[in-house]
């Protein structure tokens, strides 16, 4: 199998992280860079989209979206990071909320990249944090009992998403109020999967 990957992709860094915990081996990194703008040709011969990750298999289709890519390489390594219903609900609610948190901080880091600043419009940019903060608080007031839970994707996919919240937007201060939370993302961020999957610079 072939990932097509930036290790400064938040989205990437889920599937490496479920790599290094499950062992999988078998799959080759390809480097891919681009944006919306100008998207990579080699991603979008994947990808019609032109995002990664994108996972080219040797039995199917390539497979995109971070979170099918999850759960094909849990089915393959017999993980367990997605478990059965009704707590499967869960994680996988945790696991998109902390996507959105993804998508409105890549739609910042955009803003502030690739627009115009005689075109940026700052407070499109702060109903984007804003989103961000309302996922952050209900991490830290509905959803601890997960984190602290076995080990499954909401969490990877949310201490994924926090890393990316400090790499990129660390000005931001999101651990203020929140010391569950932080405290659970200090622990979390430690784990050897981590720290091999931390984001160049």
């Amino acid at each position: 199998m072939k990932l097509y990957h930036s290790p400064t992709s938040p989205y990437v860094r889920k599937i490496m992280v479920l790599i290094a915990e499950t062992g999988l081996t078998g799959i080759d990194l390809v480097a891919a860079s681009g944006t919306p703008i100008a998207p990579d040709a080699g991603v979008v011969g994947q990808n019609p989209l032109g995002k990664i990750p994108a996972l080219e298999r040797h039995d199917g289709p390539t497979l995109y979206d971070s979170r099918v890519i999850c759960q094909y390489l849990n089915a393959e390594a017999g993980a367990g990071l997605y478990p059965a219903a009704p707590l499967l609900w869960d994680t996988l609610t945790v696991e998109a909320t902390a996507d959105g948190m993804l998508d409105a901080a890549l739609l910042m880091v955009y803003e502030q990249r690739i627009r115009p600043e005689d075109k940026r419009f700052d407070p499109w940019v702060e109903g984007q944090w804003t989103k961000i903060a309302r996922a952050l608080d209900v991490l830290e007031t509905r959803w601890m009992d997960h984190l602290n839970g076995p080990l499954e994707m909401g969490q990877i996919a949310t201490a994924c998403a926090l890393g990316y919240v400090d790499f990129r937007l660390g000005d931001r201060t999101w651990r203020m109020g929140r010391p569950l939370l932080a405290a659970w993302e200090a622990g979390f961020a430690a784990r050897p999967s981590m720290q091999a999957t931390l984001p160049p610079g």
